[in-house]
């Protein structure tokens, strides 16, 4: 990894192109790092002017009197790359590209002057950051390097005060979007450490940007604006990195939708990826998804709060002096996955008799407007955090009227400092400056968006348990699985580019997937002899590495019985396929005996362009792409990240036994989804898709692999470059 300090922790400044007029942004920036006192030392560079802003100006930056660590480029694109060979050749450490007009731009003169920037980087062994950018801010040196106007912040300082040990570090490709971070974080008196913006990342890349910040131990948590990700392993060595510190990545990626990708393709020339690949990455890789700036700094005040002291579970005791926001608050959290137990016994006995007769200790513990004068929320909250039966407290307040919270300000900073439980404050009015700030300086969150506050909660149990898992020591697998790969292969390497079910089947049968049950037929007759083959009616399937989709072409028939019936449907088959595609290459038709009843799940490898092979688990059948139920993990699995994707899915009741019908056996679907993920990652190089499609989950021990039939296979292998 680089070494950014000279980009990010500069003591030597210089701002070429620096300009008087602080209404364009050639002058707004000098006037911003002024604003904010910069421990360093700034040098402006202007060709024409010996003073800019009331300091001394420089007309060259071989022309600044001492080594410069950073300089920043506030020029025309065209101007870029002759001034950036300047710098590598006046020993400039690192350069900031503020300009934009390079590969973001229609044509190909922004590509070419980004090859230049990269080639003179590389020439001078020098970090370079951008272009397109809004730059950087590093608010412990007091250095903002940007125009962004969310630091002309007047008066107000960069960092709230007090003794703030935990901050928060933003790191986008979007500028505008970046700084938004703070501009929402900072009047909820949340500290940050950094905010970084990589635009179109000719040299620097974000994930680059994230791993230097890990080592910042101010910074405890980071969020991440991304668009795209340009390699695919600094992602997993990054997220795997912050886990082990303990430093929760939250990330938010556009692209979900085709404008979105359009979007991020036209703003930073970047390919946006399968929005599901990034989805199934930060899931796998502990990162927290976020859907927009306010919940991301919700979050974020939460892990920040509570680092080292996440909620063990997602158990809530909700206090209120509102009977209605109480009741709402726990309907909240029961969307968001969050329980809300009855208190135990003694718990309900210490509240009690501060409660009046129409309140209540249950949970939520509704404790009226009186009690809020008696005893405040700091102590009430303090008493349900000491319930064995929550993890964690939601405190419903209007937060309006300050002068009732600064009469337990000396509570509300105690039971922030010692809780060792969680406790997150929801107001149902818009807060008080000065009840934010108190809550800020508590270390206690406080947020006016209802849904939020839960998820918090939620957010910080799922991750707490995502990092211990990843934490304990690796196991050993013990199963007996046996895998073939060399037979597999063998079957891959003579087998065309697309293999139908018949020929899909035996490398997959190198791997215990499937069974070769059942026979090829040329012909009717052969088909007759192959049925006779079973005591149990078969079904017959047409085999054509042309025709994927075999029931839109009407090329399959089950459940059939006899000899006659068996060569009608062949033929029948035959016609409907010829009809379908005349000029299909058709194989034969496969005939094989029907499975039992069970459970349809798809299973299937996709190959993202970015991350790679891909498992995919769905409802089965036709239902996958009507319902749209189905998840995503990278390859391989083992069996606990196997049985997790199971349980994902919304369908899983139907496998766990549904209005008396008897439980899948959900062994065996663990058991083949590990199996295929290893056949997908011991053959990556050759794997574009599979489709399993269905797979039939039996109850247990009633399939021809134990629990599970595979009704159907599709194998299709990369083209070779």
């Amino acid at each position: 990894m680089p070494d950014l300090s000279a980009l990010l922790k500069p003591t030597t400044v210089a701002l070429i192109g620096a300009a008087e007029d602080t209404n364009i942004l050639r002058g707004r920036i000098l006037n911003i790092l002024k604003m904010h006192d910069f421990t360093g030392r700034l040098y402006p560079v202007n060709r024409n002017h010996d003073v800019v802003q009331g300091l001394k100006a420089y007309p060259s930056i071989d022309a600044v009197p001492e080594p410069v660590d950073l300089a920043a480029l506030i020029i025309p694109a065209d101007a870029v790359p002759d001034e950036l060979e300047r710098c590598g050749q006046a020993g400039i450490k690192a350069v900031l590209i503020l300009a934009s007009g390079f590969a973001e731009e229609p044509g190909e003169h922004g590509n070419a002057l980004q090859d230049r920037i990269r080639d003179i980087s590389r020439a001078h062994d020098m970090i370079v950051a951008g272009p397109n950018s809004e730059g950087f801010s590093n608010l412990a040196a007091k250095l903002c390097m940007t125009f962004s106007p969310a630091m002309e912040l007047d008066d107000t300082p960069l960092v709230p005060a007090g003794d703030r040990k935990r901050h928060l570090a933003v790191v986008a490709q979007s500028g505008g979007v970046g700084y938004s971070f703070y501009d929402r974080g900072r009047p909820k008196e949340l500290a940050f450490s950094h905010i970084v913006t990589t635009g179109n990342e000719v040299c620097v890349e974000s994930l680059q940007v994230v791993d230097y910040l890990l080592d910042d131990d101010a910074t405890s948590a980071i969020i991440m604006f991304m668009e795209d990700i340009k390699t695919p392993k600094l992602f997993i060595t990054v997220a795997e990195k912050a886990l082990r510190a303990g430093k929760p990545l939250m990330a938010a990626k556009i692209g979900r939708t085709e404008a979105g990708a359009r979007a991020a393709q036209s703003h930073t020339a970047a390919m946006a990826g399968d929005f599901s690949a990034y989805q199934a990455m930060f899931r796998h890789y502990g990162i927290v998804e976020i859907e927009d700036q306010d919940e991301a700094v919700d979050f974020a005040q939460g892990f920040c709060c509570y680092a080292g002291r996440l909620p063990a579970g997602k158990r809530v005791g909700i206090f209120t002096a509102s009977g209605g926001g109480g009741g709402w608050m726990a309907d909240a959290c029961a969307d968001a996955c969050l329980s809300v137990p009855e208190l135990d016994v003694q718990t309900r006995a210490a509240i009690d008799p501060h409660l009046p007769a129409y309140g209540t200790s249950q949970n939520p513990v509704d404790g009226t407007a009186q009690v809020i004068r008696q005893k405040g929320y700091a102590e009430m909250c303090e008493m349900i955090a000491g319930s064995p039966e929550i993890d964690a407290v939601i405190a419903v307040t209007s937060a309006r009227n300050p002068v009732g919270w600064q009469r337990e300000r000396d509570k509300v900073l105690r039971v922030g400092r010692e809780t060792k439980k969680p406790i997150v404050f929801w107001a149902y009015t818009l807060p008080n400056p000065d009840v934010q700030a108190l809550c800020g300086e508590a270390g206690i969150p406080l947020s006016a968006n209802m849904r939020n506050v839960p998820a918090t909660i939620a957010a910080m149990a799922d991750y707490r348990r995502f990092r211990e898992n990843f934490l304990k020591p690796a196991t050993i697998d013990t199963s007996p699985r046996k895998y073939d790969r060399a037979d597999a292969t063998r079957a891959l390497e003579i087998a065309g580019e697309v293999l139908c079910e018949y020929e899909a089947r035996r490398p997959l049968a190198a791997y215990g997937i499937g069974s070769g049950s059942g026979g090829l037929a040329a012909n009717a007759e052969e088909a007759v002899v192959a049925a006779a083959m079973s005591n149990k009616p078969v079904v017959l399937k047409i085999q054509s590495p042309d025709i994927p989709h075999k029931s839109e072409a009407k090329g399959i028939a089950i459940n059939v019985t006899g000899a006659q019936a068996v060569a009608t449907a062949y033929e029948a088959i035959i016609d409907a396929a010829n009809a379908y595609n005349p000029d299909a290459d058709i194989h034969g038709v496969l005939v094989q005996p029907m499975a039992a009843d069970g459970v349809e799940v798809i299973l299937g490898i996709h190959r993202d362009d970015t991350f790679g092979p891909l498992l995919m688990l769905g409802l089965g059948g036709i239902h996958v792409e009507i319902l749209g139920d189905k998840v995503f993990a990278p390859v391989p699995l083992t069996e606990p990240e196997a049985s997790e994707l199971i349980e994902r899915l919304k369908a899983k009741a139907l496998l766990s036994g549904a209005r008396g019908t008897e439980p899948a056996d959900i062994d065996a679907l663990i058991d083949i989804i590990v199996r295929l993920s290893n056949f997908a990652a011991d053959h990556a190089d050759r794997i574009e898709e599979i489709d399993l499609n269905p797979v039939r989950v039996h109850p247990e021990g009633e399939g021809e692999g134990g629990g599970v039939s595979v009704l159907d296979a599709l194998i299709i292998q990369r083209r070779p470059p």
